[in-house]
């Protein structure tokens, strides 16, 4: 299996793909990101390569945009209990956290990096999907839905960007894809499953501080598409209320920038560069307000409003 003249994660046998994970590490591209991974957590390269199968595999000779380490280590505090310690260029970014959590850590320091490090692009706290080559914007606070909404979109024929950053070069309004692992949480969990029968979703690890989470592996078409950046269609702010009503109503574009602006990371660290971007979003795309609880009827929503502005 070959992604852009590279070999993919899925073409490395379990025992082969755990033997360079563990040993001299292995790069691996996502989106416009060159990472590098030594991982040496017991019972975690299989899950890792079941999720990562799409994966372009890369070389070392090359700049990584980082290196990402994890290893075991034993807790004092915790009565000896296992812990994995995470390293990004050999510098812990927060403390040892559990084991049986790895997973989750390791996803959560990939982030991390992402939102700390690459401050050239304008980063939205935003899900991004594309369909007929515009993307739709869903930014969102956390406990909104957003992933799972986004989870549901790139299982009925949206392709996946990212379901957390929207990035977009200043001055443009070209969104790069990340297709990265999703992240559910709690009751959301068991929502996808039941959704996207087909959805390829990694083991529930419980107790973590966000809760139980399982991550879902984007369609391979998305990670195959990878380089195809799209350029900004709508913008929806979406919201899940139990028991709520479908609403849909656009969004006043003054609204839609103070919103876009205060969902960045890094708005005010771009300065005059950020407030451009977020203005010239703002005047190129439809922006709307969604309320839902039903998760079906909210995909059909945002499909049909796609493609009644696409027509």
């Amino acid at each position: 299996m070959m992604r852009d003249g590279h070999a993919v994660v899925g073409s490395l046998t379990t025992e082969e793909f755990g033997a360079r994970l563990e040993g001299g590490g292995l790069g691996i591209r996502v989106g416009p990101f060159d990472l590098h991974l030594r991982i040496r957590v017991s019972g975690l390269a299989p899950r890792l390569r079941e999720l990562y199968c799409d994966y372009p595999l890369i070389d070392d000779e090359r700049v990584f945009s980082c290196r990402v380490t994890m290893h075991e280590v034993r807790s004092l505090r915790r009565g000896k209990a296992s812990m994995v310690r995470l390293l990004v260029d050999g510098r812990a970014p927060h403390e040892d956290m559990p084991a049986q959590h790895a997973l989750a850590v390791l996803e959560w320091g990939l982030n991390l990096v992402t939102a700390m490090r690459h401050q050239g692009y304008l980063m939205l706290h935003s899900a991004v999907v594309e369909r007929g080559g515009r993307a739709l914007l869903l930014p969102a606070a956390p406990g909104h839905g957003k992933t799972t909404l986004c989870a549901a979109l790139a299982h009925r024929g949206w392709r996946l960007l990212s379901d957390e950053f929207g990035l977009v070069r200043p001055g443009t309004t070209q969104f790069l894809p990340v297709p990265r692992l999703m992240p559910l949480k709690n009751e959301s969990i068991a929502v996808i499953r039941a959704f996207a029968r087909d959805a390829v979703i990694g083991p529930e690890i419980a107790g973590t501080r966000k809760g139980t989470v399982a991550h879902v592996r984007p369609p391979g078409d998305c990670v195959t598409r990878a380089q195809e950046s799209a350029r900004a269609g709508w913008v929806v702010f979406p919201r899940w209320v139990a028991g709520a009503s479908l609403v849909r109503e656009p969004v006043a574009k003054a609204q839609a920038f103070m919103r876009l602006a205060t969902n960045a990371f890094n708005y005010e660290v771009l300065g005059a560069p950020g407030f451009e971007t977020v203005r010239q979003l703002v005047q190129e795309t439809a922006s709307f307000r969604l309320v839902y609880s039903d998760l079906a009827e909210a995909v059909d929503a945002l499909t049909a409003l796609a493609d009644d502005l696409a027509g």
